[in-house]
């Protein structure tokens, strides 16, 4: 039977910081196995960090896990800096660490966010790219994050309901601009109650059934500000031009092996676009997972992530 459950938890051998110019620095990881087949963990949000738990979807004996914590998230410092933070300067982090870590190529591995920029790395880098395993398909269009900012009330209105009504009544016909005031207000009180509010609001819209385990983690304040300030600061600032460059792109890596899983019922990043996705990509492996929402943490999700490694060593 294909494996279906993740790895057991394991720790790196080796860590460190990589700074990449006069204000981030990046956190980085290897774990599994140093002489094995190398992939490039990238997390989502953008802005979330990464975790422990993220190495066990790699079985450790055959590949090289590489974890980076992109800039302003998780470990990497300053947490939360927008300055000098956009999508082509993540892609040249991942090509500084990869020159830092002496691979030649590797697996690209991204969930939401992170397979947004795992496509913008692999058109721009196709040559240093084994493969793509991509879930929860975000594009960064603005219908997009129209979706997140007022349409999930369709689903989920309650959360919804908590997330506006931070915000006063005059103010909510910009949710993205009254965050983004808050978000970059003088005090620290200030900054970190609508941080939390924006990720709790995420958190509380990213699984099929209520997890309490993703909104602790949603509250936590590292993850909480680092999500909320860089996610606003993306979605004012770093969208793709043309929009659709990213679908338009995909000639670029038709040629490699390619996976995505995608929950039928993610209502974060809603199915249409993994499916515009696999339209354009069709030798692309597609998934669909039919009762799962976007967590990569939803059991079907986390199975079908573990069987697209698996799968994957066929790709040495």
């Amino acid at each position: 039977m294909p494996r279906s459950e993740l790895f057991p938890p394991i720790d790196p051998y080796q860590t460190g910081f990589l700074p990449v110019d006069e204000i981030h620095t990046l956190y980085w990881e290897q774990s599994g196995n140093p002489r094995g087949v190398p992939v490039l963990f990238l997390h989502g949000g953008p802005g979330a960090g990464a975790s422990p738990t993220h190495r066990r979807f790699f079985d450790p004996g055959h590949y090289r896990i590489v974890v980076m914590d992109q800039r302003g998230a998780g470990r990497s410092t300053p947490l939360g800096e927008v300055r000098r933070n956009t999508t082509e300067l993540l892609v040249e982090d991942a090509e500084r660490l990869r020159r830092h870590l002496g691979i030649e190529r590797w697996l690209l591995f991204g969930g939401s966010w992170g397979s947004t920029l795992a496509l913008a790395y692999g058109q721009s880098h196709p040559e240093r790219c084994l493969g793509l395993i991509l879930r929860g398909i975000f594009l960064m269009r603005k219908a997009e994050i129209d979706w997140f900012l007022y349409s999930m009330r369709t689903i989920f209105p309650e959360a919804w309901a908590t997330f506006a009504g931070h915000i006063p009544p005059e103010e909510r016909g910009d949710l993205l601009e009254a965050y983004w005031r808050r978000l970059n207000a003088p005090d620290a009180a200030t900054r970190m109650a609508a941080a939390r509010v924006w990720s709790l609001y995420e958190g509380s819209c990213s699984s099929l059934l209520p997890s309490p385990e993703l909104i602790a983690t949603s509250a936590e304040d590292t993850h909480a500000l680092g999500l909320a300030r860089i996610e606003a600061h993306y979605f004012r600032s770093n969208r793709f031009t043309p929009e659709d460059r990213l679908l338009r792109d995909v000639h670029r890596i038709r040629h490699l092996p390619g996976a995505i899983v995608q929950g039928r019922y993610d209502i974060v990043c809603p199915i249409t676009s993994a499916d515009e996705l696999r339209r354009a990509w069709p030798e692309a492996d597609y998934r669909v997972v039919p009762d799962a929402g976007h967590s990569a943490m939803e059991p079907g999700i986390r199975a079908a992530l573990v069987q697209a490694t698996e799968r994957f060593k066929e790709y040495r």
